[in-house]
């Protein structure tokens, strides 16, 4: 399936990157090519990821303080969110 990432997706993905690279570079661009596996993992297989809070969605942990929530779209999945596990989701 192709892979689309929604605006608010990208904006978590450099919210993230930006908040750890402050600190450890290496370990933000670590994380953003974990987070870019999943995303390819998840269009290969999305319904072996876990059924989202959100009707209609997917969730994939990327580590366990990370999560993608997507959702299928025809012949692609729609990247919706890039959340840490602590937030509250959905709000």
């Amino acid at each position: 399936m192709r892979l689309l990432w929604r605006p608010l997706a990208i904006r978590d993905r450099l919210a993230i990157m930006e908040y750890i690279a402050i600190d450890n570079p290496a370990a933000a661009t670590r994380l953003d090519e974990e987070i870019e596996r999943s995303a390819r993992r998840a269009s290969e297989r999305p319904l072996a990821c876990r059924v989202g809070r959100v009707t209609g969605t997917r969730e994939l942990l990327v580590r366990p303080s990370y999560m993608l929530v997507f959702r299928m779209k025809g012949d692609a999945i729609e990247v919706l969110r890039v959340l840490h596990t602590a937030r509250q989701w959905p709000i």
